[in-house]
């Protein structure tokens, strides 16, 4: 426990809250993602799919990746985190907003990769996003941790800079609608000392 932040592996019944904590750390990128499973016929909702995503899927960034900050007996925040195998090399995005992720991704073979750290919003300014990341970092060993935020999550920037990450590159965002605010897409590492 860290100031009042346990961190723990996240346990599969929980795979609905981590949804919405993966949403909230893509800023509904995720949910519009899975919408494409609603239609198809897939899912009732872009949650659903989500939660079944992460319940049952094989492959990284599932349940099993996650971990959880329990703060006053409620979940409060996650990261999703896994190694970066040769295999990215191979995948072919299933949507052109996809492409410039993978092209970042395909970057850091190797490295330990955080797919997603999202905090509830009123459980922020308390040391949790920090705190997730230190157990990260524990995880990562001695490789170096890798991760994909966008360019005007000035926030995010912040706690990453803070945390020993810096800009190592960056892709032009696909846009999901066309009035979409534009942005890149910029790859922070944290090298091992």
């Amino acid at each position: 426990m860290v100031g009042g932040v346990t961190i723990r592996p996240a346990e599969k019944r929980e795979a609905a809250e981590l949804a919405i904590l993966v949403d909230i750390a893509a800023h509904g990128f995720a949910s519009w993602l899975w919408y494409g499973a609603v239609l198809h016929g897939v899912t009732d909702t872009a949650f659903e799919r989500g939660r079944n995503k992460l319940r049952e899927e094989p492959g990284p960034g599932n349940w099993r990746d996650a971990l959880v900050a329990d703060v006053d007996d409620e979940v409060a925040g996650l990261t999703v985190g896994y190694s970066i195998g040769p295999e990215v090399l191979e995948i072919v995005p299933k949507h052109p907003v996809l492409e410039p992720l993978l092209a970042l991704q395909r970057q850091i073979v190797g490295h330990w990769f955080i797919e997603s750290l999202g905090v509830y919003r009123h459980q922020r300014r308390r040391g949790i996003g920090s705190a997730l990341l230190a157990k990260e970092f524990e995880r990562a060993g001695s490789a170096p941790v890798s991760l994909i935020t966008e360019s005007h999550n000035d926030r995010a920037q912040a706690l990453y800079r803070a945390n020993g990450f810096g800009e190592a590159a960056r892709a032009g965002a696909v846009p999901l609608f066309e009035e979409s605010k534009k942005h890149d897409w910029v790859l922070f590492t944290r090298k091992v000392a």
